[in-house]
């Protein structure tokens, strides 16, 4: 079926990151080795962060705990979230897209502090002409959930197999199949062209 709506996620789709570089600011700030860090937030922090059943404030009184650090909670929110880069291969693909007149939204596992700060970037695309961002830490749900894809599908208002989405974790794209959308996990944005291409929308590129 030629989608009707398509949903990005955020991270290394969108905006590509480098995790092991937040964990090596945030060891700075604290004056600790990254190792530590990591463990920290392995520790179900994040996935409780990205959830919304921790807010910043919370995640940092534990995450101070965990580490033995005392640290400047806005110092170390900075040091967590400065890792992302717009990919900036995939704004022909939304340029595409926007001039099919097809809707777009975003559908990411992701927390306040980062939606926050990829805001604070001022990348003309987000918030840009995505017309549902679909956010876990939001809704208290997260990919691979089936509850946050039948948000997400509610608010597209079309048919789940309607719905095209790509995201870089296998996991999650078999979670959209199993939701009724079609789907496809992300390797480069000239992979999801052809992709949108043998569903029917032809981007050009």
């Amino acid at each position: 079926m030629r989608p009707a709506f398509v949903y990005f996620d955020l991270g290394n789709v969108l905006a590509l990151f480098d995790r092991e570089r937040a964990y090596r600011q945030m060891a700075e700030v604290c004056g600790i080795d990254a190792a530590n860090v990591r463990q920290a937030v392995g520790n179900g922090l994040q996935d409780a962060l990205e959830r919304g059943s921790l807010g910043w404030d919370a995640f940092h009184q534990e995450f101070s705990r965990l580490t033995g650090t005392a640290s400047d909670p806005a110092r170390l929110a900075t040091a967590a979230s400065d890792m992302f880069t717009l990919n900036v291969g995939m704004l022909p693909v939304i340029a595409a897209l926007e001039r099919m007149r097809i809707p777009l939204g975003i559908l990411s596992n992701t927390s306040a502090i980062h939606w926050q700060h990829l805001l604070g970037r001022h990348w003309g695309i987000l918030p840009g002409t995505f017309r549902e961002i679909v956010l876990s830490y939001e809704l208290g749900t997260a990919k691979p959930d089936p509850a946050i894809f039948a948000i997400a599908t509610e608010r597209a208002g079309v048919a789940p197999e309607a719905i095209f989405f790509c995201d870089d974790i296998p996991l999650h794209v078999a979670a959209a199949q199993a939701a009724g959308w079609s789907a496809e996990c992300f390797t480069s944005a000239v992979a999801i062209a052809d992709c949108l291409a043998l569903r029917g929308l032809n981007l050009g590129l």
